[in-house]
């Protein structure tokens, strides 16, 4: 089996993409290494150095950072047999790392920043004690956890159409009242929010990177109105659409 790509961000850190097994000549000696699933289950785990071969093959992202390292950057080091659900930003941050395509410089380059931002916030949750132990404070079962986080998957996908509770605890086989705790529990939102925030985001690229006037933005992004638009990007971004373009035109 072809080994995980691999990516050596320093002597104290490898970021391994792909399938297949990592290859143990780069591991970082001394090394913690988190296994992250294949980013559609909703889960981060502690690995052993013995798992690189055989147990990691299907984690598509795996990291191995020195332990001494650890102490010095983030002041923690997670516990030995550690497994936490994934908030949605590290889940979006594993995606980025796995959808770098081609084995340029410049691809490497970008697996590498990617790897770093991810470690970086995961570190930044373990800190804050916002990641949630599996088999710890929640309420689902764990089929209900990969359901809950298929209906994320379906809200980051298809956000553009008309997505309601019902309609998404339908499609991933949840009642309505099981899928808002679930969000509540793993995302720390509501549906509604998270919808919100997918379109919301969108808007942001939009206005950053097309001339399209915001009218038009609001309506690509779901919004009825652009009042409606207007008061939903100022309420979260702090600022309003016209403003966020200014800004970003002068940076």
């Amino acid at each position: 089996m072809t080994n995980k790509l691999s990516i050596r961000i320093s002597p104290e850190f490898t970021s391994f993409v792909g399938r297949g097994p990592c290859d143990p000549a780069v591991l970082p000696p001394d090394a913690l290494i988190f296994g992250f699933g294949d980013i559609g289950e909703p889960a981060v785990s502690m690995l052993l150095p013995e798992d690189v071969v055989g147990p990691a093959d299907d984690h598509l992202v795996v990291f191995a950072i020195n332990r001494a390292a650890c102490d010095r950057l983030f002041g923690l080091r997670p516990k030995a047999d550690g497994r936490w659900y994934l908030p949605a930003n590290l889940r979006g941050l594993g995606r980025a790392v796995v959808a770098v395509e081609g084995d340029s410089e410049v691809d490497d380059m970008l697996r590498s920043a990617r790897s770093q931002e991810l470690l970086c916030q995961l570190f930044a949750e373990l800190a804050a004690d916002r990641m949630v132990e599996v088999g710890g404070t929640t309420s689902l079962s764990e089929l209900d956890i990969t359901r809950v986080a298929a209906a994320h998957q379906l809200v980051n996908e298809k956000w553009q159409e008309k997505l309601t509770v019902g309609s998404v605890a339908r499609r991933c086989g949840l009642s309505k009242a099981k899928l808002t705790r679930g969000f509540r529990e793993l995302y720390q939102c509501s549906v509604a929010e998270a919808v919100s925030e997918r379109r919301l985001q969108r808007a942001r690229q939009l206005l950053a990177q097309s001339d399209l006037p915001i009218s038009s933005i609001g309506y690509n992004c779901g919004y009825m109105s652009n009042a409606s638009f207007t008061r939903a990007f100022a309420r979260r971004f702090g600022m309003a659409p016209t403003k966020m373009r200014g800004r970003e035109a002068t940076a």
